[in-house]
């Protein structure tokens, strides 16, 4: 995720609806489960890097993200797949030269000021990528019939924030940020509401593990399967507690808007 004040002056720093997100909290390593997910730094038109996000693969030219990780200034972005960028930072050339590069594409339902409405991102990688294998697209309309509650969960990977919370007697927020591919499990909270209606709720807590600020855009699968049912986006308190919003890929419009991108 990228961290802004203009968040702040939106969304107001008392009541926040939502709060663009990511990465994993009370989760575990992800080592080699999921190759096709990777972490990306968005760079503006001179070189300059931005913020850092995760995403999958999921054609040889295809990667999928956030909608506010490909926002304007970005331009650019750089992508790496290992599944430790922490620890390789330094021969991996984080955060200037990614094991991919590729060109960031804005949804053109794409609203700074209601990310979380359309909140669906794209890459087109400069060069192909066919050694890792790769995300799928769920069949359009295919997650409106799922059942709320804690049978039904999902597997959500990325890089980042593992853990937020206040830093005690101040006003800010300490957090342990390490690039490293992570894994959880949240439950199905709800599906969609009146102000994000594309979105499924998931639970973020201890016992399921969940999403947090750091990397937006990574992918929550349907369990046991490649199928990517949404992308991380949002959450509702600095804190990463409780529950967090994931946009939905089979809605047809965000559906068909990423395949436009396939060959």
């Amino acid at each position: 995720m990228k961290k802004t004040l203009l968040l702040l002056a939106v969304l107001g720093a008392a009541l926040l609806v939502a709060l663009p997100a990511g990465a994993i909290t009370n989760g575990s390593l992800d080592g080699n489960a999921h190759p096709y997910v990777g972490l990306m730094v968005a760079k503006d038109a001179s070189g300059t890097p931005l913020w850092r996000c995760t995403g999958t693969l999921v054609s040889p030219t295809v990667f999928v993200t956030a909608g506010h990780c490909t926002e304007a200034p970005a331009a650019t972005a750089e992508i790496w797949w290992d599944s430790d960028v922490q620890s390789n930072a330094a021969a991996l050339g984080y955060p200037f030269t990614g094991e991919s590069s590729g060109t960031v594409h804005e949804n053109p339902s794409w609203d700074p000021n209601a990310f979380w409405v359309w909140d669906v991102g794209v890459v087109t990688l400069d060069a192909p990528v066919t050694n890792l294998g790769y995300g799928a697209l769920p069949a359009a309309n295919s997650l409106s019939g799922l059942k709320v509650g804690s049978h039904t969960t999902f597997t959500t990977v990325g890089y980042g924030l593992q853990a937020a919370f206040p830093d005690q007697g101040h006003s800010s927020v300490k957090d342990s940020a390490l690039k490293i591919r992570m894994v959880a499990h949240p439950q199905l909270i709800q599906i969609g509401n009146k102000q994000q209606p594309n979105s499924l709720v998931l639970s973020n807590n201890a016992n399921t593990g969940g999403t947090c600020f750091g990397d937006s855009g990574g992918p929550t699968f349907l369990n046991g399967t490649n199928v990517v049912a949404a992308v991380t986006s949002f959450g509702k308190n600095w804190t990463c507690g409780g529950q967090g919003g994931v946009m939905r890929l089979d809605v047809p419009a965000m559906r068909d808007w990423v395949l436009s991108f396939t060959p």
